[in-house]
């Protein structure tokens, strides 16, 4: 009898951890390729050993009659591989866990339609590197672009083609800012770039070249017919830089804003830096 709930124990043990190795497989694909998934490749490939001495243990004594006394290594691989198991299950569950939170948090800060980071996101880091610029003592830099004419293009082509522009312009300048560089949805067809340890000279050559990667690119849009047509688009965009007398992020916003303004009433598809001396009349339409 003994003989049996100890193969039981063993036997046990190494199915626990055969499923074990199943769980750890589903770990590694949650995680990102690095030391730490081929650490966890390392564990399974432990696991699968720990079957084999299991096994290898049940088989050298399959015929031996133990005394009450001899259960103790049976139960320690039976609750062995229930430590192995409820640890890969607790680390599978908290991965799972911190890329759910990680995933909401990402769809909260990022516009659903251009796939760049929206307003409150803007907000909260504009803030946070005008602290930073401001503690160090480093130039900073936002960029406010417009599609011209956009409400031409929804009134022309409606508003489904209307979105896919906007979706498009979101990709070119993501394609075209530097990586240091902070694109987001400002709103409406507007998007604004925080361009980190950028001068003033900087700055306005980035917007230059922008809005010359925007006018060099054509969306092309298929219809149901099958026919192909190239829509072309350009952007005005209006730069402002930080300065002593700039207090919060919304006077630098608003500075870009008005650079923009007069970009627009400058004739459009152009840049524009904001000049204290510059006046704004009554808005337009964009």
């Amino acid at each position: 009898m003994l003989i049996i709930v100890a193969n039981l124990l063993v036997f046990g043990g190494a199915a626990i951890l055969v499923h074990s190795t199943f769980t750890i497989r589903r770990l590694v694909e949650q995680l990102p390729a690095g030391q730490m998934r081929q650490r966890w490749r390392v564990l399974n490939l432990l696991t699968v050993l720990f079957i084999a001495g299991y096994l290898g243990y049940a088989l050298a004594f399959w015929n031996w009659t133990p005394g009450l006394a001899d259960l103790l290594v049976p139960l320690i691989f039976f609750f062995g591989a229930t430590f192995v198991w409820l640890t890969t299950r607790l680390s599978l569950q908290t991965t799972l866990d911190i890329r759910r939170v990680a995933l909401l948090e990402q769809e909260n800060i990022t516009d659903p339609l251009i796939g760049i980071y929206n307003r409150r996101y803007l907000e909260r880091r504009l803030e946070q590197e005008i602290q930073i610029a401001r503690r160090h003592s480093l130039p900073l830099a936002v960029l406010m672009l417009d599609i011209d004419h956009f409400k031409r293009v929804n009134d022309t082509f409606g508003h489904p083609v209307g979105d896919q522009v906007l979706s498009y312009l979101g990709k070119l300048v993501l394609g075209a800012v530097r990586e240091s560089d902070i694109v987001c949805r400002y709103g409406g067809e507007e998007l604004l770039v925080i361009a980190i340890q950028t001068s003033p000279a900087a700055a306005a050559a980035l917007a230059e070249r922008l809005r010359q990667h925007i006018e060099a690119h054509a969306l092309v849009l298929s219809s149901a017919e099958g026919a192909r047509q190239e829509l072309h688009i350009t952007i005005s965009i209006g730069a402002a830089s930080l300065e002593p007398g700039i207090s919060e992020y919304p006077e630098l916003v608003e500075r870009a804003d008005q650079a923009l303004y007069q970009a627009k009433q400058s004739g459009r598809n152009r840049v524009v830096s904001f000049s204290a001396t510059s006046t704004r009349a009554a808005p337009q339409a964009r």
